[in-house]
């Protein structure tokens, strides 16, 4: 059907995949214990939007070349690899308040940013695409090699198992942090942790061979 073969096959290794810790889950994860629920949740979300973007490239074919341009690989690989040293040493030096009331127009943009920064860390890590590129063929029809429903429909489910399993890595990471992170004197080291994560990120991604 949609020409997928042993998709029972797919979605199982999927899962397992998706419960793979990762870049993404170590995102989430210091997301949600240095900020919240709320942050770790809408990074999940962040990251599953840079999957679908990633699924859309794979289903059009923009993925191959990644594959195989070294240039571009490259760039994308830098790009991502910058960000997420900037987020971390933002994290690092961030400034902390006693009060912990923010205002509500400040609480959307920062929100928002969060989100922004789920989608950019996923979508410019190269080494996801390369993922998309390899991994979904396998599980496709080689007479609907160019269509792009099946890629679409693995690609699909793919971001819906992953997205369950962020959520509840959000959720479960962000209870456990709660009572902590009252104590402005942790919240301050759970930043400076986060952010030194995110530099490890950037500097693996940078180090990361095409």
């Amino acid at each position: 059907m949609f020409g997928i073969i042993n998709f029972g096959a797919f979605l199982l290794a999927g899962v397992l995949l998706n419960l793979t810790p990762g870049s993404d889950t170590v995102y989430i994860l210091g997301r949600s214990i240095s900020k919240g629920r709320k942050a770790g949740l809408l990074s999940a979300l962040g990251i599953s939007t840079g999957a679908l973007i990633h699924t859309v490239f794979a289903a059009f074919g923009l993925s191959i070349i990644l594959a195989q341009s070294a240039t571009a690989f490259n760039v994308v690989k830098y790009a991502g690899a910058i960000y997420l040293i900037y987020l971390g040493v933002r994290s690092v030096a961030a400034k902390h308040k006693s009060e912990f009331a923010i205002k509500e127009n400040a609480t959307f943009i920062s929100n928002r940013k969060i989100y922004l920064s789920g989608i950019l860390t996923n979508v410019l890590n190269p080494k996801v695409a390369l993922f998309f590129l390899a991994f979904l063929p396998q599980f496709i029809d080689p007479g609907y090699a160019n269509s792009a429903l099946p890629f679409f429909v693995l690609g699909l489910t793919f971001v819906t198992t992953g997205t369950i399993w962020c959520i509840v890595l959000a959720l479960f990471s962000a209870k456990l942090s709660n009572r902590i992170k009252q104590n402005i004197k942790v919240r301050v080291w759970l930043d400076r942790f986060t952010g030194m994560v995110f530099i490890l990120l950037g500097v693996k991604l940078a180090l990361l061979k095409s």
